[in-house]
């Protein structure tokens, strides 16, 4: 017997938040006797700290245009093209590699339909496939549309023996907010929110955290890829700061070359002010900050309720509704606060870093939640289940 194989799917035409999920998840597998294949669209993801018996392949990548219509992001090939060489390579790869589970992020059919053929290879070689979602995928009625258009309750289940939410419904219960059909419904596991344990089977991962100084305090802004993240970073580093504190700036790979270049101006002419460009470690930033300030996506909401650290959300609002809809129900828990984007200012970001710092009682609140922040635990035996695993085999 080989041992358990297991692929990871994620399309990725925008940011990281979807590789980083999956990443997330394959470290929680590798404490099984298990070898992990990452496929994904994005070639940053080979910057990121990776689980043991982990590998990466990259394809080629797209992304969406002003417009809104996927496209080639390097390559001069057309959108169908492009499509047609990532469907080869995911055939051949998953045909080859034979994996005993599947695990798709988000996108069942794949970007384009590109995944169909090695869904149903994967099946005629006796793997499983599981669809993960995050906990909020949109606004009911654009998810509804969503669906429709990519035909995803067929998608589930002609494809897929699971799906799993990596949620807890007493926050967001996507069967009752989406009204999803019964032979969906009845294939949804919540996991839980994979908070606790994300840096657990990575190594590499506090990042750039080591250039500050242990001694000096500091408050900290997050942006994700920083792709759609410029107004709050910019906001935060005209702030004042918290007396003897630090500003940081986690900018991400993708803010703006010109927005950059602010940063930059803004940090050489305050001596408070520190820029960090790279993605990982953005656990330690948050744990070791005495606040942060944030946009609303999954892995960095999930980052923050792992740590007892004062957080404030601005969440975007479009082109989906999704943080604003995450930021809201947390919010509600008292477990965050929440800016709509439409009230940023420093001056309030100001007034709510130095409210922070004074005391807080999220953290409090954080202790005692009833939340399930645990999904990273739960997905190895939710695995063992689907494929007929023994406790004593795994």
């Amino acid at each position: 017997m080989h041992p358990l194989r297991v692929a990871l799917y994620s399309h990725d035409t925008v940011g990281l938040g979807h590789t980083r999920r999956n990443l997330t998840i394959a470290a929680a597998l590798s404490r099984r006797d298990a070898d992990l294949l990452m496929i994904t669209g994005n070639p940053e993801a080979t910057r990121l700290p990776l689980p043991r018996r982990t590998d990466v392949i990259t394809m080629p990548t797209i992304g969406k245009d002003a417009a809104g219509d996927y496209r080639s992001r390097v390559l001069s090939l057309s959108y169908p093209d492009m499509i047609n060489v990532r469907r080869a390579l995911l055939s051949s790869v998953l045909g080859e590699f034979r994996p005993d589970l599947l695990i798709v992020d988000k996108v069942p059919r794949g970007a384009g339909g590109e995944l169909e053929p090695a869904l149903r290879q994967v099946a005629r070689d006796g793997g499983r496939a599981v669809l993960g979602l995050r906990e909020v995928l949109d606004d009911p009625a654009s998810t509804a549309a969503q669906w429709r258009a990519d035909r995803t309750t067929q998608a589930i289940d002609e494809f897929y023996a699971a799906v799993w939410v990596y949620g807890d419904p007493r926050v967001y219960d996507p069967r009752t907010e989406y009204r999803l059909p019964g032979s969906v419904a009845d294939k949804l596991e919540f996991t839980g929110y994979l908070s606790r344990g994300r840096t657990s089977g990575l190594t590499g991962g506090r990042g750039s955290v080591g250039q500050l100084d242990p001694a000096r305090p500091y408050v900290a802004c997050l942006v994700g890829g920083g792709q759609d993240g410029d107004a709050l970073a910019l906001a935060f580093a005209e702030a004042a700061f918290p007396q003897d504190h630090l500003g940081v700036v986690v900018c991400g790979p993708y803010l703006a070359a010109e927005r950059r270049a602010r940063l930059r101006q803004l940090a050489g002419r305050r001596s408070d002010l520190v820029l960090l460009d790279v993605v990982p470690g953005a656990d330690a930033v948050i744990d070791r900050a005495a606040a942060v300030v944030s946009m609303a996506g999954y892995n960095t909401v999930c980052e923050i309720l792992a740590t007892a650290t004062p957080a404030l959300l601005v969440p975007r609002t479009r082109p989906r509704a999704e943080q604003l809809i995450r930021a809201e129900r947390f919010a509600g828990r008292g477990l965050v606060d929440l800016l709509p984007p439409d009230r940023l200012s420093p001056g309030r970001l100001a007034d709510w870093l130095a409210s922070a710092v004074a005391g807080s009682a999220q953290a409090t609140l954080r202790s005692s939640t009833s939340v399930r922040l645990d999904g990273l635990a739960r997905i190895p035996h939710l695995a063992d289940a689907l494929l007929g695993v023994t406790e004593d085999a795994a």
